[in-house]
């Protein structure tokens, strides 16, 4: 990994953002190859679909919408231990999701002046599973369970299909998820043209999907390349998305006292997901970081996707980031702003109170990322790319929107109708100011009586 050296300097906000590891991304070619497939998509419905699978994941599925029977085949068919594994995800989700649910409340401001907040779950939404190197039937956990805890009347998930399935149904422990969590509209459509499905809808071109295969949704979520998160900020202007999310990223703060062999592993284990994942360690200890070195040097080579890690360590969005000290690190940390940021350092629980800036935080050595990802009853969709310093992980309040309901009676509206109408005309909006005065008044245009009708009324 290469190293990137703070010490000894003053940086300016500016400049510490700008010393951030970042992965490059090539967006602007991305957009050019996603465009063309949102349009087809919604100019031919379910024909393109299939050959969109055809040529991006090299099988025409049968069934684009999963049949329930495949569904519940998977189920029978699923190993004990997996599907153990996935009932207890599940649980500590929906554990953790129920408490998130927001209050609705009011406030009474006046007699008959009061102000209440709604929150309504958001009416449809799609829910995309990403396949690619791995297969990700936590993603389904992670996107249903907040889902179904806001309330959404209609889910429906899209991931691509398993390349060892000729029929094209999607791989069998993620069908399985979908059925322990009783979601039972699955499409097999994957990359952008899964995004288009949901962003626009798509008929059915042949006899077995009728008239409508996918009814068009409110918001998407879910992670993906750099096609689906493309997709999702091109269809953004008219359908709700969670995030335009970028390769995973691990921080870690680290202190001299930290085990060198368990950051190395934590490192790994982020850049395992991609060649264009991040992993960054900051320390203030250059010791450390040569031990943790020393041990990636004995273990890349030994793990399963050594290739692949290789390339993500030694890309420029990884880093061995060189500190002053304590205070740096976290200067730094905030800086990069970690879709996951590990703490690991003698006084974990003061640096996490100075965060400000991460998608969670995992503290203490007996905290790691994968925990977070499959089984610790948090999310693990996340904010990257640096966008946590003004973004939040999926959650609950992902699905729901807060509504406002205003409620005044007619002695709350008079006690503000005069100084309304004053506001109203000082922005030169006077009708804004009548359509108040017209409750109280019989004329507002008459202006040579006004002022006398607003004495009569009490309005002054």
């Amino acid at each position: 990994m290469r190293i990137i050296d703070l010490r000894g300097q003053n940086l300016s906000r500016a400049e510490l953002l700008a010393a951030m590891p970042r992965a490059a991304m090539g967006t602007s070619e991305a957009t050019d190859l996603v465009r063309p497939i949102l349009e087809d998509v919604k100019e031919r419905g379910a024909a393109a679909l299939r050959d969109f699978e055809e040529k991006f994941d090299h099988v025409r599925p049968a069934n684009l919408r999963v049949p329930k029977g495949a569904m519940q085949e998977a189920v029978k068919t699923l190993d004990p231990e997996v599907r153990a594994a996935i009932e207890e995800s599940v649980r500590r989700a929906r554990a953790v999701a129920a408490n998130q649910v927001p209050k609705d409340f009011h406030t009474d401001l006046a007699p008959g002046a009061r102000v209440a907040e709604r929150w309504i779950p958001i009416q449809r939404v799609g829910l995309y599973v990403p396949g690619g190197k791995a297969v990700y039937p936590s993603s389904v956990i992670m996107n249903a369970v907040p889902a179904q805890a806001a309330g959404v009347e209609s889910l429906a998930i899209a991931t691509p299909p398993a390349r060892d399935n000729n029929e094209g149904l999607p791989n069998k422990t993620i069908l399985a998820t979908c059925a322990i969590l009783g979601v039972d509209e699955v499409y097999a459509v994957g990359g952008a043209q899964a995004i288009a499905m949901f962003a626009y809808g798509a008929k059915g071109s042949e006899p077995q999907d009728g008239d409508v295969l996918c009814d068009p949704v409110d918001k998407i979520t879910g992670p993906g390349n750099i096609f689906v998160a493309t997709a999702k900020s091109l269809v953004s202007a008219f359908v709700g998305i969670d995030a335009v999310a970028g390769p995973t990223e691990i921080g870690i703060i680290a202190d001299k006292d930290a085990n060198p062999s368990l950051l190395a592993a934590d490192l790994i284990g982020q850049a395992e997901h991609d060649e264009l994942a991040g992993s960054v360690l900051f320390t203030d200890s250059e010791e450390l970081a040569a031990k943790v070195q020393e041990s990636l040097n004995y273990r890349v080579p030994r793990t399963e996707h050594a290739e692949r890690v290789h390339t993500s360590l030694s890309g420029t969005q990884s880093a061995i980031v060189l500190t002053d000290g304590l205070d740096q690190s976290i200067d730094a940390a905030n800086a990069y702003a970690a879709e996951h940021l590990e703490i690991q350092t003698a006084n974990a629980d003061e640096v996490v109170k100075r965060i400000k800036n991460a998608g969670a935080i995992f503290r203490g050595p007996y905290s790691p990322v994968p925990l977070g990802d499959y089984m610790s009853g948090s999310n693990h969709v996340l904010p990257t790319g640096g966008t946590a310093r003004f973004a939040a992980g999926l959650g609950v309040h992902t699905f729901m929107k807060p509504v406002e309901v205003i409620e005044y009676d007619e002695e709350g509206l008079k006690e503000l109708a005069a100084r309304i109408n004053a506001f109203a005309v000082s922005e030169d909006l006077p009708a804004h100011g009548e359509c108040v005065l017209s409750r109280f008044v019989k004329d507002p245009y008459d202006k040579a009586t006004l002022d006398a009708q607003e004495k009569e009324a009490g309005l002054k």
